[in-house]
Formats: C-alpha cells, structure tokens, sequence
C-alpha cells in the first residue's frame, strides 16, 4: 500500500490507496486531519462592539452618528484595519399571493440604497490587550437628493440603516465582524396639525359585504375617534358605547393595520397584515356604558404615512365587535400619521 502525505500549514491530509488500482481513481480513501492549534490563540478572546452615543439611538438627516467602536483583548492582536460602514437601504417584496403575477417586479426593483458611507477607524497594525475604545463620527446625510425614510420594519416594505465594523485579520485568523441598527425620524412638520374627529354608528343597516341582511340580530352601537390624523408619538382615542344588542356581546378590539403596496411599471400589489389587537371589553358589555379608546403606535412597526414612486405605506385601524355566537362586526378607518 503506498502512502502520500501532504502538509499544508498546520493541516497534514494522509491518503491511502490501494497500490492495485490501475486507473489510479481513489477506492479506499481515509483521511486523517491533526490540526496543531497555538494554546495561545485558544485562549486569547476577541471582543468587538459599537456603541453610540444617544442610548435611544434615534437620529435626523443632517445629525452626526458618534460613538466608539470597543475592543476587548486578552492580549495584543495584529489586524489589517479596521473599518465602518454606514449604511440605509429599502427592502421590498411581494407576497405569496401575488408571485408569478408580477414577473417584472423581481427584475425592476432591486433594494434602494438611501445612504452607504464607509470610512477608515485604525490602520492595519497591532491592539494592545485590554479594552480599547476607537471614537468615531458620521455626517448622517444624504447624496443626490435623496431622501432618507423613517426606519420601519414591516412585512413586505422594511426600511432599515445599520453600522457594520469589519476588523481584518491575518490569512489564519477569522475576521471579526459586528453590526448595529440605529434608528432615523424623518424631519418633524412645522405646521401645527388640526385635528379631524370621526363620530360612527354601527347598525345592520350600515353593515358591507353582508348576504343575508335579515338574519342579523339588532344592536346600536356608537363611538368617535378623536382623530384620524394621528401624531405617531400620541396614543389613538376615543370611546364606544353599546346602546342595545339584541344578542349578548363576547368581545370588543382595536385592530391596527399596515397597508403596504410595493411594484413596478407593470402593476402593484397591495397587501394588509395585522401590526397589533388590543382587547377593549370583554363579555357581555353594560348598554349605555362609555368604553375608553387607548392605543399607542408601536415603535419600528409603525411610521408616517409614506407614499414613494415604488411603495407606499399606509395605515388603518378597525374596531371589531365579536358576538356571542363569533360572528365578527367590523369598521374600518384609515389613518394618516406624521410627526411633529
């Protein structure tokens, strides 16, 4: 049996072959790996993070994002720089439903670069052991006229910005990577917004897509949002009464909704998920008896209105009355939010 024997740095491969084998394929082959670690770099640990200086980390177009990038070591260890990177960008997609009806979309829209920056931190060399902190500063603006969004995390449009520090180290030693999310508030408006109060009256009669109208049991129940035009850092409220029901009530909820619509030249698909429910009452509720509206927009899953030339994001909220027997009464009012 013959035995070859290759050394590549540290990794030593033993191959074994049959010395029979005429077409010299491998029949029989064993490979053995003794990898001889240093017991320094075993123990030695590596610890990388970014911190800024805001702990909300919530920024505007035209500020500067500071903060240190942090080395934890052990002991010294030589890289080969050390970098950051800024960057802003839109993500859409389609939903399952509406695959294969827009076939362009996937090939027109690509994600949207809202900002990259990338600058230099500490040039290739060495870092003592200890902590080290590196500050570092980012002009938070935009280039070609562009707009920056309000961070938002949703289903089918998310619109994200991220700090990424990249150290480079020697061909045996891993790269070490870190990233941060920060978040950005578009510019609040100046002018002062006036509220738009909504009075509604729920009975059959103002009841949609309902088939057989005669069946309903009969109930009144009426309420009023204080606005529909929404400050996004102010709570939605309002009140509801239910005047008579002829059939016990099980539940009343708030249901706020993300209304998203992202496409192309070629069409646009319009999508709405559920962003949160909040149970106002629950059981049989008192005739008569005044049930407070109260819900807070929450923070990522939530921004101003925002209508863009590839997407839109919009926003509604429906009250739900759930009867006894789970049938469903549903109103529906869209919002507009925005920040002052």
């Amino acid at each position: 049996m013959r035995t070859w024997s290759y050394t590549v740095s540290c990794i030593k491969i033993i191959i074994y072959k049959h010395h029979n084998q005429i077409d010299r394929s491998i029949d029989l082959a064993q490979f053995v790996v003794d990898v001889h670690v240093d017991p320094a770099t075993t123990t030695m640990s590596v610890s990388l993070d970014i911190r800024l200086k805001r702990a909300n980390k919530v920024y505007h177009e035209g500020e500067v994002l500071a903060g240190v990038v942090v080395l934890a070591l052990k002991e010294a260890v030589q890289h080969q720089g050390i970098s950051l990177t800024m960057e802003g960008v839109v993500n859409l997609q389609l939903s399952s439903k509406s695959v294969g009806v827009f076939e362009a979309f996937y090939n027109s829209v690509k994600p949207i670069q809202l900002i990259n920056c990338n600058i230099e931190v500490a040039k290739a060399g060495k870092v003592p052991g200890g902590k080290t902190e590196i500050p570092f500063e980012f002009p938070l603006n935009t280039k070609n006229n562009k707009v920056l969004y309000e961070t938002y995390h949703g289903v089918f449009v998310n619109i994200q910005y991220t700090l990424r520090c990249d150290m480079k180290r020697s061909l045996l030693a891993k790269d070490l990577s870190k990233t941060c999310e920060f978040m950005v508030h578009c510019q609040a408006q100046k002018a002062k917004l006036t509220p738009t109060p909504v009075d509604f009256t729920i009975t059959p009669d103002t009841l949609h897509n309902v088939r057989e109208r005669s069946s309903l049991p009969k109930f009144v129940i009426r309420g009023h949002l204080d606005a529909t035009n929404c400050v996004i850092s102010q709570p939605l409220t309002g009140e509801i009464v239910v005047e008579n029901s002829q059939v016990p009530i099980k539940s009343i909820e708030l249901q706020l909704v993300r209304v998203e619509t992202c496409g192309c030249a070629e069409g646009y698909a319009r999508d709405a998920t559920e962003i949160q429910n909040i149970q106002i009452a629950e059981g049989d509720i008192c005739h008569g008896l005044s049930i407070p509206i109260y819900m807070v927009f929450p923070r990522l899953f939530t921004c101003p209105t925002l209508e863009t030339t590839n997407f839109k994001v919009e926003f509604e909220v429906n009250v739900v009355i759930v009867l006894h027997d789970d049938h469903l009464i549903t109103e529906n009012f869209p919002l507009k939010l925005c920040r002052v």
